[in-house]
């Protein structure tokens, strides 16, 4: 079987080169054969107009006019047209009587012989003019016939002067002007070969000195790793065009497969993405949760530079909407837990309680207790189940309540506190941390406060506009100096491990869906408010 013969590779470099050495080659014959056609016509309108005028000089000349029809009139006429045709460089100058036979020319054996040419013939009809002529397969040469009259004045004509110049060939004219052709190839040769290594070697600085078939593999094995990612990948240039774009992101996005989206412009293809702000600030965000056409999702968006400049931005995401699903539950459950949890203690305590005033036989109290406990109980529960439209957030509030009881707190839940619906962007397990870890915080500053009165007054209140959660204690407050830092992750007041997450994530998810935390700390005590906007505005995104 026969083996394929293997061609190597020629290097980028000496493509470009050659290819621009062709092209110059190339251009300077088109350019050479134009110019010697131009020199071809020059040449025979500069000797047809030199034979012409020659011609007329002769036909003129007294000598040849009065010796012209004599007998012995090509010995006297040859050696003063031929001095004529030395001094005015032509080819060949004859004299034609009326019988058209030859009475001079350069060569001897032809003197006093026919002239066959086939153009003379107007000329003897006293006509003056030039043509082109080719004999016995020699040169083509240009002839001017010029009719000779006598000088008298019935002006009749005598005779035929024939003037005539060899037309120079393409080799001629190449000869004449050898040295001029061999300076302007040798210099444009040079200075095309020498522009085309600079250009090749931009190109290839530009490539990272990879050869095509190397771009090309990587570019392949590039597309086939981001589609074989899982996570969603989103790249634009600096001019916030879209450069890359995988699968995952495409489904992620719920996208059209058809659209074409390479080059399009990122805010018309994912209009509330956050990527174009990463090429004003030029820096990375990693781990941020945002909210992008209607899907949780968790991102690291880092700035593409080159040199100090840059020049795009590239988004890594993940789909947090299954994660919430099951953190929502996850939540949910151990809300309820925590509140079981606490109720079966404080039910303890409270049938302690009652069993206590049952043994001292004191029924009355025993039973006007419950009555006060139940009234207590089911106005809060009655309350919250009224205006809170959330099980888990109510859940967590009942859970709070009685949780601040154990440790002497008291938890008071506005009763103007009304929600509804949750604003675009936010879950309830959303919620349910800004709630739970806003009341933590409240329950941590006033656990070693020496107040006689520990309270915590929590507000959430929902309209078309805004959900409002206001969290309130009359704790020691937070210290100036450390206050801009609380929403720094792993920052905490209380030196113990695993906090100094809680503020960290109501602020990630306060930014994620565009909303505003307002603080207010001093020795009184501390009010966090946030404020949720019911829905996103994607012109406020992109700003």
């Amino acid at each position: 079987m026969n083996k394929l013969v293997h061609i190597p590779n020629i290097p980028t470099r000496w493509k470009i080169t050659g290819l621009a050495f062709g092209i110059v080659a190339f251009t300077l014959v088109i350019i050479g054969i134009i110019l010697i056609g131009y020199l071809l016509n020059v040449k025979e309108d500069q000797l047809s107009h030199r034979a012409m005028i020659t011609g007329q000089l002769v036909a003129q000349n007294p000598i040849v006019q009065q010796n012209i029809e004599s007998e012995h009139a090509a010995d006297i006429l040859q050696s003063v047209v031929e001095r004529i045709r030395v001094i005015n460089d032509h080819d060949y100058i004859v004299i034609l009587n009326m019988e058209r036979i030859r009475l001079t020319h350069p060569i001897h054996g032809r003197v006093n012989t026919p002239f066959v040419g086939g153009d003379e013939g107007p000329a003897f009809t006293e006509h003056i003019y030039v043509s082109k002529a080719q004999a016995n397969g020699e040169a083509i040469s240009v002839r001017a016939f010029v009719p000779i009259k006598k000088p008298d004045q019935i002006q009749e004509q005598i005779g035929v002067v024939v003037v005539g110049n060899v037309l120079p060939t393409v080799k001629d004219i190449l000869y004449e002007f050898r040295h001029t052709i061999f300076v302007i190839a040798f210099i444009t040769s040079l200075f095309g070969v020498w522009g085309a290594w600079l250009l090749a070697s931009h190109i290839k600085k530009q490539t990272f000195e990879m050869e095509p078939e190397e771009l090309a593999r990587v570019l392949v094995e590039r597309t086939a790793t981001f589609n074989a990612m899982h996570e969603g990948v989103i790249a634009i240039d600096d001019q916030e065009r879209i450069t890359i774009m995988n699968s995952a992101a495409i489904e992620m996005m719920s996208l059209n497969k058809d659209q074409k989206m390479i080059g399009a412009k990122i805010q018309d293809v994912i209009p509330d993405t956050r990527l174009p702000e990463i090429l004003e600030i030029g820096k990375p965000i990693y781990q941020r949760d945002l909210y992008v056409r209607n899907r949780a999702i968790l991102s690291n968006r880092i700035p593409i530079t080159v040199g100090d400049k840059t020049v795009g931005a590239v988004a890594i995401f993940q789909d947090r909407t299954e994660v919430n699903r099951l953190a929502q539950e996850l939540t949910g459950v151990q809300a309820f837990v925590e509140a079981l949890r606490v109720k079966n203690h404080e039910y303890s305590n409270k049938l302690h309680t009652i069993a206590g005033l049952i043994q001292l036989e004191e029924p009355q109290k025993a039973l006007e207790y419950i009555f006060e406990l139940n009234e207590e109980q089911s106005g809060l529960s009655q309350m919250l189940m009224r205006q809170i439209h959330d099980d888990n957030v109510a859940g967590l509030l009942l859970g709070k309540v009685s949780r601040g009881k154990e440790l002497g707190i008291s938890i008071k839940v506005n009763k103007s506190s009304e929600f509804i619906d949750f604003p675009e962007g936010v879950t309830n397990h959303d919620l349910v941390v800004i709630l739970g870890n806003l009341i933590d915080n409240s329950f941590d500053a006033l656990a070693d406060s020496p107040k006689l009165t520990k309270e915590v007054d929590v507000l959430l209140k929902g309209n078309e506009q805004e959900l409002l959660v206001q969290v309130t204690d009359n704790g020691s407050g937070i210290p100036a100096n450390i206050i801009d830092q609380v929403y720094v992750r792993g920052f905490s007041t209380k030196q113990k491990e695993g906090r100094g997450i809680g503020l960290f994530l109501i602020h990630s998810i306060v930014s994620r869906v565009d909303g505003k935390i307002d603080m207010t700390s001093d020795e009184g005590g501390t009010e966090f408010t946030i404020s949720l906007p019911m829905k996103r505005g994607v012109e406020e995104i992109n700003e």
